[in-house]
């Protein structure tokens, strides 16, 4: 059954995005003074994390809403399914728009604190819409 085998890699990649999340926010923050002398893996890891974090959400993305439309049908749990979706949804609009001044915010110290502000409440409410249905399982 599509269904469960979607289930099944929308689980295992929303595991994905924990290390994703945490190189994201580690080079992240190393980067967040502006600084030229920040060593180049740190340059060169951040977009690297943040690249395969939007790939991996775009991926669940995809995987969490065809099965909310195929299961639709299903109403026990269908609440639960859809606040998912709206927050992640909320998540992922976050997600575009710190990516949208990314490149701003190398150069642009406000547009670098807006960049982090935005990009840690996305993970934020991502995270714990994750738990939400991880801990409601």
């Amino acid at each position: 059954d599509w269904y469960y085998r979607r289930l099944a890699w929308h689980r295992a990649l929303s595991w994905a995005m924990v290390p994703l999340f945490i190189g994201s926010y580690v080079t992240g923050d190393r980067l967040l003074d502006g600084s030229t002398n920040d060593p180049a893996w740190v340059r060169r890891t951040h977009p690297l994390f943040a690249t395969g974090s939007a790939v991996v959400f775009g991926a669940n993305a995809v995987t969490g809403f065809w099965n909310l439309i195929e299961g639709w049908k299903e109403k026990e749990g269908r609440t639960k399914r859809l606040l998912h979706t709206v927050a992640m949804t909320v998540a992922s609009a976050g997600f575009v728009y710190a990516g949208s001044i990314g490149e701003q915010a190398r150069d642009d110290r406000d547009i670098r604190n807006r960049h982090r502000t935005v990009a840690l409440g996305s993970m934020g409410v991502s995270t714990a819409s994750w738990l939400f249905m991880l801990l409601g399982n």
